[in-house]
């Protein structure tokens, strides 16, 4: 019980990180090595009360979806929502099995799997239609690809989210599969990538698109930024097309979604 007297944080002891009652500030009887320990131990409990909360987000999202005291408009909101806790889930189940490392060793990304581009990126737009007051407009037909479907949702959400952030009012969003690539571009109706503006927190365009090339660039495409008709940014994320699935071979196939 706190006896109403305050306490000295323990030397070293990383920002925000509470350590156990009686524990060793220098770590397990002050072995070298011992206050990384402690720190792994304290990310790997952090995770498991995330993946708890989302689980519990889920189980909530799911029960309020199926209910029959809300209208149509709501359940379809409360489905989005269940859709992007989902995804989170999976970003988090990729840390997991990364030992919570950055990936900075050499190993290759995950394993490419054949995904419905343009229906992943519908699903980005349809969110983010949810969470901005600008008119985000989609366009696009079938288009397959080879890519970690988690990498691909990351990847789009970026370059989304960064629009959306400096639009005036519009953005538009198009697959399209040409020459052995398909391309989503999202145009933007903004000053331009890298035009001076005053807009809140201004690096994270930067930041998102870095993280948009390395994702894009571990599966063999690339990455284009350009002006667009409208005057803003144009941002083209190539990837190597793939050929359809075979239903008659898999009737599984288009099943590409990853599962909680």
């Amino acid at each position: 019980m706190n006896d109403g007297r305050s306490r000295p944080s323990p030397v070293g002891a990383p920002a925000g990180v509470g350590t156990l009652a009686g524990a060793d500030p220098r770590g397990f009887h002050g072995e070298p090595g011992a206050d990384r320990a402690e720190h792994v131990l304290w990310r790997r409990r952090l995770r498991h009360d995330i993946r708890h909360e989302l689980g519990t987000i889920i189980m909530l999202a799911s029960a309020v979806v199926v209910a029959d005291d809300i209208g149509d408009t709501s359940r379809a909101r409360v489905e989005q929502i269940l859709g992007e806790t989902r995804w989170l889930d999976h970003l988090l189940r990729q840390l997991d099995e990364d030992g919570g490392r950055d990936r900075d060793d050499g190993r290759p990304p995950p394993g490419p799997e054949r995904i419905r581009v343009d229906e992943l990126t519908a699903e980005v737009v349809t969110g983010m239609r949810l969470a901005t007051a600008h008119e985000v407009c989609f366009t696009g037909g079938e288009a397959w690809a080879h890519m970690d479907p988690v990498a691909l949702w990351r990847a789009v959400r970026n370059v989304l989210d960064n629009a959306c952030r400096v639009a005036e009012g519009r953005v538009n969003v198009r697959v399209e599969a040409d020459r052995g690539w398909v391309a989503v571009q999202v145009d933007d109706d903004g000053p331009g990538f890298g035009a001076h503006r005053d807009r809140p927190r201004p690096g994270l365009a930067s930041l998102g698109l870095g993280i948009v090339h390395d994702l894009i660039s571990g599966y063999g495409g690339s990455l284009e930024i350009r002006t667009c008709e409208m005057g803003g940014a144009r941002v083209r994320m190539l990837l190597p097309a793939a050929p359809p699935p075979d239903p008659a071979a898999d009737p599984h196939a288009d099943d590409w979604r990853p599962h909680p």
